[in-house]
């Protein structure tokens, strides 16, 4: 079967839905390679979301863990209430070119970065590349069709960080990663 995914935005204790995403409501599919790609409308919409703004994310699969001390895992707690307006979304990442424009996806947490402009293309897909966002925030990954089936030690490794993305690369003392998501 088919694992699904819902990106959401989490409250400090790494737990609590503050805010997530539909991917239906972009076109696009819920299982995480059929909307991890660079470009793609329904991940630009969630990064508006975290455009220059810190926040804890994660890319919960219905096949996840469940949480500490809880019965559910992040995806079975994205209720109605706390979705993003699809339209608020779309008019969001439409008008604001910045969004689009964006090259760095930064980890607050661990203090790395990871730069768009250099993920390689996908062979035989010409200008196509994978969006490391979902892959490196990802919870679940290998346990349903539509998973990234690559090998690479990146993946999940970002979830529930505070994440951001930016036009501008960081400054300080934050480290470039390579994950080069390939299948």
């Amino acid at each position: 079967m088919g694992q699904y995914y819902n990106p959401a935005i989490l409250a400090d204790n790494k737990t609590t839905v503050k805010k997530w995403v539909y991917s239906h409501d972009f076109g696009n599919g819920l299982k995480l390679m059929e909307h991890s790609y660079i470009g793609n409308n329904f991940v630009t919409a969630f990064e508006s979301l975290i455009l220059n703004n810190p926040q804890r994310v994660v890319w919960a699969g219905d096949y996840a863990d469940i949480c500490k001390k809880r019965k559910t895992n992040v995806y079975d707690r994205c209720l109605d209430s706390k979705q993003l307006e699809a339209t608020n979304a779309i008019d969001e990442f439409i008008n604001n070119t910045s969004v689009r424009d964006t090259r760095f996806i930064i980890n607050h947490s661990k203090k790395e970065f990871v730069d768009k402009n250099k993920v390689a293309e996908i062979k035989g897909w010409e200008g196509a590349k994978i969006h490391p966002l979902p892959l490196l925030t990802c919870e679940g990954n290998g346990r349903g069709g539509g998973d990234f089936r690559g090998n690479n030690k990146y993946v999940g490794t970002w979830a529930r960080d505070i994440i951001s993305v930016s036009a501008n690369k960081p400054t300080g003392k934050f480290v470039e990663i390579y994950p080069n998501f390939k299948e």
